[in-house]
């Protein structure tokens, strides 16, 4: 149709070329589309043609200004679109008024078109250096918002980088991430999956396989990429094709089901009401252009007169193949002649069908974005009227430039355009869904608006039927999930998605599923059996509570109560000779001090404190060598002793009790004085050890200074030594009852106890360390209590009748 202003068009009205031989010696015939016009595509024309009649008939748009309409079958070829480039290109030739005015009837300002990337891209790279606007309404490729390459190229629908991100953050929501992959062999498919991909991989999806094909591709090629799918183990796929590639593939596939199969689609094949016959896709699930309401475009579908489809060739051969009849006479199909009952309104195909448009919105809104572009380029706008002119010659870069500002809304779905030429992308979600009465039908279940914060985008609204008509979310994994406790190890030469589950190792936790990495609990927690939770260690030390620390207690008050017995005893009988020639007033203070022995080793029970940390090694030093100073004591009293015996002697009077009494004093000082220096300086305090277990916590009093510690140690051994090498001299001295040796035997016992407990203390693990010196404590105590004075009450108690001064002189 001509008019003022020329827009044109390109639609896939034909989905098959005709072959031409081309043998070089003959002028190549002219290209044909054969094969039957698509009715979806014809509605998608037919839509260009209501949109444009319906700014022809409006006051408020282009007022007084004609638009006309030149309308290709780009038959999705591109040999086709390059021909149908050219004839939007060169228009007719221009008619020159005698007023020189140029009248540009017959120049096409803009194109609608076209439905597929490739055929886009084709024409977009033959009338852009001639800066005519292309807008597409189908065309998704990401690569053309390229301004670069393609400055001159707009679309009403979002470019397929959205549309990638759509289907991969939509893999991830149902926890998918093992899929297939299939895809057009073409711009459509190659880009559009290229850009899957990426983001499947940001969102951590993995692919087993990934096959293209196109659908003028060899039966053979369609049956391996069909049996790709029939034996992969990913249970979902998704495919990125164009329609008519769609259809090859499913009929490849409905000759031999491949098993159940979780299909997610892309907006260019989910929405085809001819697929919902396939039950192999039942529960698809995809993105899909938003439903729209067009007024009025019905009625226009369905005006078609008998003489208004005999005047076009397409919708008489629509018309034909519609209602398998021959509008003339009989074809070579020998098909019936049509004879007027034929009534379009009966049919039911994608033409006639209404109910979810779709696609055709996005030509309505490129033909009205086109028009407000024009309108913007040669109307004026007053206080009350608007005055276009249809004489101005209307450059092609000037409706380039006004549709980069349109902006407008049209039966409320809003139109514009970004820097790239796209618009605000916004899709439904939609699946097939079976009816009760078994019929597939396309259902929409949520949305997604990109223009939504990060991780809002999705919105899901209604149940979902998924394959087979389930209703819980299929599985699609390469390994299951990894339960808490455990990390993910990825199996070699797999990808990411494929690993086995380790269990944590020891004092490691997980507590999230596939955790890629175990992490240690703090120091003071250790992990649960499961390994999924970190909980406060057992604390440990030597209780009161334990049956150990009440033996080692009993033992304790047991020695300190034998000591205080024998020290009564030995009060009571402290004017026999036994006791008189035994240095009494040392052997009291000997059992004073083994009674403050016992009882220090009770400061060793209990969780450590400063205080007991403190008293515990201070009051253990100074006890003993108060204990180690009165049995040296005594044990010079015996070697003087015999030296005063001696004619002329006199030696006693220089180690009487004056004497004695501060030897005791001198050596216990000295020991004092060490007590004092490591407490002012680096005093023992209590600390957790973590180190000697890993899973639990030991209470323990650290010495501070170690010095210190060996050197009260050091000092004890030093007196014992001493004392045992005197005790050693007078061992062999002719008394009839020589303390001598009971000395001896009571230092032997008390360094071989001490000189044991060394490497044993070292090795002790935890509260056995403390164990450890509480037994050294009491066996040295009981050694010297049983050694030195078991003896003598042996004798004072049994034996009262050798407790006199004639049997302690009798000679060897």
């Amino acid at each position: 149709m001509d008019g003022d202003f020329v827009v044109g068009g390109a639609f896939f009205i034909h989905y098959k070329l005709q072959t031409v031989v081309c043998n070089y010696t003959t002028k190549p015939e002219t290209l044909r589309c054969t094969g039957s016009p698509t009715a979806r595509e014809l509605r998608f024309s037919r839509a260009m043609i209501f949109a444009i009649e319906e700014i022809n008939n409006s006051t408020e748009l282009l007022p007084g200004i004609r638009l006309g309409y030149r309308i290709y079958d780009s038959c999705a070829s591109v040999p086709v679109a390059v021909h149908v480039a050219f004839q939007l290109s060169n228009g007719q030739d221009p008619v020159f008024n005698k007023s020189s005015n140029c009248s540009q009837t017959g120049m096409v300002v803009a194109v609608v078109g076209d439905s597929g990337s490739t055929t886009s891209i084709t024409l977009s790279r033959i009338i852009g250096p001639f800066n005519i606007p292309l807008v597409s309404h189908f065309a998704t490729c990401a690569c053309l918002s390229d301004k670069q390459q393609y400055p001159t190229f707009f679309r009403t629908i979002p470019s397929d980088q959205f549309q990638a991100d759509a289907l991969a953050k939509l893999v991830n929501h149902f926890g998918w991430t093992w899929i297939g992959a299939v895809r057009s062999d073409s711009d459509y498919g190659n880009y559009g999956m290229a850009s899957f991909l990426a983001a499947a991989q940001r969102e951590g999806i993995c692919v087993e396989y990934s096959v293209s094909f196109y659908r003028t591709d060899s039966r053979s090629k369609i049956q391996r990429v069909a049996d790709v799918i029939r034996r992969s183990t990913a249970i979902v796929v998704v495919a990125f094709t164009a329609s008519g590639d769609m259809r090859v593939l499913l009929e490849e596939l409905a000759r031999e089901p491949p098993p159940p199969r979780q299909w997610i689609g892309s907006e260019g094949w989910i929405t085809d009401p001819n697929f919902l016959r396939y039950s192999v896709c039942a529960g698809a699930i995809g993105v899909a252009i938003q439903q729209s309401v067009i007024p009025g475009l019905r009625d226009f579908l369905l005006d078609l007169p008998p003489t208004k489809v005999a005047a076009s060739s397409v919708l008489k051969e629509f018309w034909e193949d519609a209602f398998n009849c021959s509008l003339g006479k009989v074809s070579d199909l020998q098909r019936r002649n049509c004879d007027g009952t034929e009534d379009i309104k009966t049919l039911k195909n994608p033409y006639t069908d209404t109910s979810q448009l779709r696609i055709s919105n996005m030509v309505y809104k490129a033909v009205y974005a086109i028009a407000h572009a024009i309108h913007n380029a040669v109307c004026q706008e007053t206080n009350l009227t608007t005055s276009c002119d249809k004489n101005t010659r209307l450059a092609y870069k000037q409706v380039v430039t006004k549709l980069q500002k349109v902006n407008f809304s049209r039966n409320g779905y809003p139109v514009s355009f970004d820097a790239n030429g796209d618009p605000v992308a916004f899709y439904e979600l939609v699946n097939w869904q079976k009816s009760e009465s078994g019929v597939i039908e396309l259902v929409t279940v949520g949305y997604y608006d990109a223009s939504l914060p990060k991780g809002q985008e999705f919105h899901i609204n209604r149940n979902i039927s998924w394959v087979e008509g389930g209703t819980q979310v299929p599985v699609s994994v390469c390994s299951q999930s990894c339960p808490l406790g455990t990390r993910k190890v990825l199996e070699k030469g797999k990808p990411i998605c494929c690993y086995d589950c380790i269990s944590c190792p020891e004092g490691e936790i997980s507590n999230t599923t596939d955790s890629p990495d175990c992490f240690p609990c703090p120091s003071e927690l250790w992990p649960n059996a499961q390994r999924d939770a970190c909980f406060p260690k057992p604390v440990e030390f030597l209780s009161y509570d334990e049956v150990l620390a009440i033996i080692l207690a009993a033992f304790s008050v047991s020695g300190a109560c034998l000591a205080i017995i024998t020290a009564a005893i030995f009060f009571h009988h402290r004017t026999t000779p036994i006791v008189r020639a035994n240095n009494s007033e040392l052997s009291f203070l000997l059992l004073f001090s083994l009674t403050l022995c016992f009882l220090c080793s009770l400061t060793f029970i209990g969780a450590p404190s400063d205080w007991s940390c403190m008293l515990r090694h201070t009051a253990f030093g100074v006890t003993f060598v108060l204990c180690i100073s009165c049995v040296l004591g005594k044990t010079v009293v015996v070697l003087m002793a015999f030296k005063a015996t001696l004619p002329g002697s006199n030696v006693m009077k220089w180690f009487g009790p004056p004497q004695q009494r501060m030897t005791v004093v001198f050596f216990t000082f000295i020991q004092i004085i060490i007590c004092t220096v490591w407490l002012l300086l680096s005093p023992p305090y209590p600390m957790k050890n973590l180190s000697t277990y890993k899973e639990k916590i030991i209470l323990e009093c650290a010495l501070g200074s170690a010095v210190g510690f060996w050197a009260v140690l050091g000092y004890i051994g030093l007196l014992a030594v001493f004392c045992f090498v005197l005790a050693v001299l007078a061992r062999k001295l002719p008394d009839n009852f020589n303390e001598a040796k009971l000395i001896t035997f009571s230092m032997l016992i008390f360094c071989a106890v001490w000189l044991t407990f060394i490497p044993a203390y070292v090795s002790s693990p935890g509260k056995f360390t403390v164990a450890v010196e509480i037994f050294a404590i009491l066996a040295s105590s009981f050694g010297l209590i049983l050694s030195i004075f078991a003896p003598k009450c042996f004798i004072i108690l049994l034996q009262p009748e050798k407790n006199c001064k004639k049997f302690l002189i009798i000679k060897n």
